[in-house]
């Protein structure tokens, strides 16, 4: 089995920074990355991914980028 093999069963797996991807099920998860509850074929779960996956930013970019808004709103920003 291998990734473009298309009876491999794939999970979907998200890391800390909320950033999406596909691991083989027959496969350990690697560490740093958690399973995000979506097993199926490659296209399943790309397509899932497509779906859930709306801002590319990482969520620390995502976090800097919110506390320099609400900093600019409350008059403390540059």
């Amino acid at each position: 089995m291998s990734f473009d093999d298309d009876n491999t069963i794939f999970r979907v797996v998200v890391n800390h920074e909320e950033q999406y991807s596909i691991w083989p099920d027959y496969r350990q998860v690697p560490d740093g990355w958690r399973e995000a509850g979506k097993t199926g074929s490659k296209a399943e779960c790309l397509a899932y991914i497509n779906e859930v996956w709306t801002d590319m930013r990482p969520l620390s970019l995502r976090r800097q980028m919110e506390a320099a808004e609400s900093g600019a709103v409350a008059g403390v920003g540059p």
